[in-house]
């Protein structure tokens, strides 16, 4: 573990990169939790217009980092991706702190900040361009690593924003707080973080055009996989959305036992995200994500058949240790579909961020129409467990050129 951290606070290139992911994170931790309450109470958004703004917000997101991805791989430049796209966040969060009403709002999570959502890719774009000297279990434990800075933000950021605000007459100041890490994150791309080599495509100039690039994301060797990992990776949004539910309701807890859960469990995860990206030592990291995603399964079992607050409680770490590898794993695997392409290959992350976010919709109201929030948790098991043999199914045979075993 210690490896990792030393490799990556070495490199000028991996430690810039870590401290803009770091401060990107701190920009969703400061204002997620809090975005439901200024939207629709504070600005005055009705429930179902709120619903169709993130929904929206979120297919233009994915579709941003998409395309920012083969823009900066024919670019051959994530440097200057990184400056401008960061831009786009101090715009997006000063304009509804300073504005403070509904049409800002709007403007922000539709046309500003989706594109400054980008920003995760083409940080993780940037590192595995500048990880070229790297081998393959290195470049792992440096994704590892760089991931879990993102895991130490929502560990700070939430609780501190929260106490900054307590007793406040607005939640608004939170999008200033992210405003001003925005403002870092452009800092740190302009001034410090060094232009990464530049990489051939193969296939040349053809290959990076707009609509082959699209056509490499769609491919059956590359939509396959990316719908294995989503699969596996829905778990951890089903298990955001009904955990609460079943702390507060059959587990006789409170909302301060939510709290108090999901701190130990983001804790948890920062330090199993460097223990699985050192796992690569004794088995494939396909098989490392098998085994966490099967504990993960588990977990979603147990956490549905919870009745008491100890066993929620006794859960968190089989769910901190088994999250960490689904958090941190697909990273490297996703870039690995479209190996030579960092842009477009990192961008595989938020199309699986998205299509994850999409089934956990589907299997949360599926699972809360037949039963009950404990049934949903272990309908999200399932289907996990199905891209779990998807995966190991597509990983028995060979992977074409522009991937790697």
């Amino acid at each position: 573990m210690t490896s990792a951290l030393k490799a990556t606070w070495a490199n000028p290139s991996l430690r810039t990169s870590a401290l803009a992911i770091f401060f990107f994170g701190t920009t969703g931790a400061a204002t997620s939790p809090y975005q439901s309450l200024i939207g629709i109470q504070e600005l005055g958004l009705s429930n179902s217009g709120y619903a169709t703004l993130m929904f929206a917000a979120a297919v233009i997101n994915v579709t941003a980092s998409v395309m920012m991805g083969i823009l900066a791989d024919r670019m051959g430049d994530y440097r200057t991706s990184i400056i401008y796209v960061s831009l786009f966040g101090v715009a997006g969060y000063a304009l509804v702190y300073l504005a403070a009403n509904v049409p800002a709002f709007v403007v922000a999570k539709l046309l500003l900040l989706p594109v400054f959502g980008a920003l995760n890719s083409l940080i993780f774009a940037n590192v595995r361009a500048s990880s070229g000297a790297l081998s393959a279990a290195q470049l792992v434990s440096v994704n590892s690593t760089i991931r879990a800075t993102i895991s130490l933000s929502w560990v700070l950021m939430p609780g501190l924003v929260g106490v900054m605000l307590a007793g406040a007459s607005s939640m608004l100041p939170a999008y200033l707080i992210a405003t001003v890490a925005a403002v870092v994150c452009f800092v740190l791309g302009a001034f410090f973080l060094p232009i990464a080599p530049k990489l051939e495509i193969e296939g040349g100039a053809e290959r990076a055009r707009f609509l082959a690039s699209l056509g490499e994301v769609i491919e059956p060797r590359v939509a396959l996989r990316v719908t294995a990992i989503a699969l596996i990776c829905s778990m951890l949004h089903i298990s955001d959305a009904v955990r609460p539910l079943i702390v507060t309701g059959k587990a006789k807890g409170t909302v301060a036992d939510l709290g108090i859960i999901v701190g130990i469990v983001a804790a948890l995860e920062i330090v199993f995200i460097l223990f699985w990206g050192k796992a690569e030592r004794w088995m494939t990291p396909v098989r490392a994500l098998a085994l966490g995603a099967g504990l993960y399964a588990a977990y979603l079992i147990l956490q549905g058949l919870a009745t008491e607050r100890w066993h929620v409680y006794a859960q968190t770490l089989i769910s901190g240790f088994a999250a960490a590898a689904i958090i941190s794993l697909p990273i490297t695997y996703l870039q690995d579909l479209i190996a030579d392409r960092p842009g477009l290959g990192s961008s595989l992350i938020a199309v699986n961020i998205f299509l994850s976010a999409g089934l956990s919709a589907g299997i949360f109201a599926l699972g809360t129409s037949i039963g009950d929030y404990g049934f949903a948790s272990i309908l999200g098991a399932m289907v996990g467990c199905l891209g779990i043999i998807l995966l190991l199914v597509l990983e028995t045979g060979k992977r074409t050129p522009h991937g790697r075993r």
